[in-house]
C-alpha cells in the first residue's frame, strides 16, 4: 500500500510591497521519504511554526544574508516539532520528540539532518510539545536574551519598559520577563481591546495601548509619565516612532522585529527626525539577533522552563488545525489575528 505524504509549497510571490494571501500557498501530495541517508531522521510532523520573519522569505530577494528566499514550487520550511519514526543516527531513536528552529519542511513526513535537530525533554515541556516553538524555543530565547544582553535592565530603579506587538509570541514573553528581571512599569502596545485585556488581566502588564483606536502619543504620556527607558521593538514604522519620541536620554531599544515593514520595504530607513533623536539622546539601538548568542541557549532554556513550571511565565497559543491551513495561519498571524504564539497542529504522535 502506498504511503501518503503531503506538503505546502509557495506557488506565487506577493511582491515586495504586496500583502500575502492564502493564494500564495498550495498544498499537494508528494513522495514519501523511503531511502533515509545516514545521519538523517525520518520524522512525522506534529506542529509547525508560523512567524513574521517568513514574510521576507516570500520575496525573491530577502535583503539579508541569514535568510534565504523560498523557491517557487518547493516545500516551504520554518520551525517545526515532530516524532522520529526512523533514525539513521546513534543519538536518536524512534519515538523521540524533536524540533528545529529553522528548515523544518512544511511536510507531513520528511527526512531531516540529525545534526541540526534538537531532542525535546518531554519532562520539561510536560508533553506540551509546541512549547519548543514558543516560550521554550526561539521566541522565548529571543525575548530573554534581548532583555538581558541588550536592554540591560537595572532592578530596583523603577524603569519603564514598552513593548510593541505585545500580545504576540515574543512581545507577550518580553513584557513578563522584563517584570521578572525587575522592571518597574511594563506597557504593551497591541491592536485589539481583547489583546489589551489579555495583557493586563492575564499577564500583569501595568497598561496596554490599542494602536488602532487610541491616540498613541497621548496614551504613552499617560502610561509613561517619567518617559521610556527600554523599548522592545517588534513592529517598526510609525508606532515605533511614537515610542522613540518619548524615550529618555541614554535609554535602549531592542530591535527584535519590523512586522509593519515586511510587506512594504524591508530596507525602509528611519526618518531623519527619529535618527536625530537617537543621536541627541544617546539612545542605543544596536541590531540584535539571538543566533549570535547561541552559547547562552542552554542556560536560557533552563531559566525559561523554570519560570513556566513555577507559573511565573504564562504562555498562550493560537492553534490552527491541519497542514492545508498553514497559509491561512500565516496570513492570519500577519494580520494580527493571533494571541501569543501562532502554531499549526499537523498530526498527533
Amino acid at each position: 500500500m502506498a504511503l501518503i505524504n503531503r506538503r505546502v509549497v509557495l506557488c506565487q510571490r506577493p511582491g515586495v510591497k504586496g500583502k500575502p494571501t492564502v493564494d500564495n500557498f498550495h498544498t499537494e501530495d508528494c513522495e514519501y521519504p523511503t531511502d533515509i541517508e545516514d545521519g538523517h531522521l525520518l520524522v512525522k510532523t506534529l506542529f509547525l511554526s508560523v512567524d513574521p520573519y517568513m514574510r521576507i522569505c516570500m520575496n525573491a530577494d530577502t535583503g539579508t544574508q541569514h535568510l534565504h528566499p523560498w523557491k517557487l514550487g518547493h516545500t516551504i520550511s520554518g520551525g517545526g516539532v515532530g516524532i522520529v519514526t526512523e533514525s539513521r543516527c546513534d543519538t536518536f531513536v524512534a519515538g523521540d520528540i524533536v524540533y528545529k528552529d529553522f528548515n523544518w519542511p512544511w511536510q507531513l513526513h520528511a527526512s531531516v539532518p540529525a545534526a541540526q535537530t534538537n531532542k525535546i525533554d518531554t519532562s520539561v515541556t510536560n508533553n506540551h510539545h509546541s512549547l519548543a516553538l514558543g516560550a521554550l524555543g526561539m521566541p522565548g530565547l529571543t525575548s530573554l536574551i534581548g532583555i538581558r544582553e541588550r536592554a540591560q535592565l537595572k532592578a530596583g530603579t523603577n524603569q519603564t519598559f514598552v513593548v510593541s506587538a505585545a500580545a504576540g509570541a515574543c512581545g507577550s514573553l518580553a513584557g513578563q520577563i522584563a517584570r521578572l528581571d525587575g522592571c518597574g512599569t511594563v506597557v504593551g502596545i497591541c491592536g485589539t481591546e481583547g489583546k489589551c485585556r489579555f495583557l493586563i488581566d492575564d499577564l500583569g502588564f501595568d497598561a496596554a495601548i490599542n494602536y488602532k483606536t487610541d491616540d498613541i502619543a497621548a496614551r504613552l504620556r499617560e502610561c509613561c509619565p517619567a518617559g521610556i527607558d527600554v523599548y522592545f521593538d517588534n513592529v517598526g514604522g510609525e508606532i515605533s516612532n511614537h515610542v522613540i519620541r518619548q524615550m529618555n536620554d541614554d535609554s535602549r531599544i531592542v530591535p527584535c522585529g519590523q512586522i509593519s515593514q515586511y510587506s512594504i520595504d524591508i530596507r525602509c530607513p528611519l526618518e531623519k527626525s527619529i535618527r536625530d533623536i537617537l543621536k541627541n539622546r544617546r539612545i542605543d539601538r544596536e541590531v540584535f539577533a539571538s543566533y549570535n548568542y547561541n552559547s547562552l541557549f542552554k542556560e536560557g532554556i533552563a531559566q525559561l522552563a523554570k519560570w513556566v513550571q513555577e507559573g511565573k511565565l504564562k504562555t498562550r497559543e493560537t492553534v490552527v488545525e491541519g497542514l492545508e491551513n498553514c497559509g491561512a495561519a500565516f496570513v492570519g498571524m500577519m494580520n494580527g489575528n493571533n494571541i501569543g504564539k501562532q502554531v499549526v497542529h499537523v498530526a498527533n504522535p
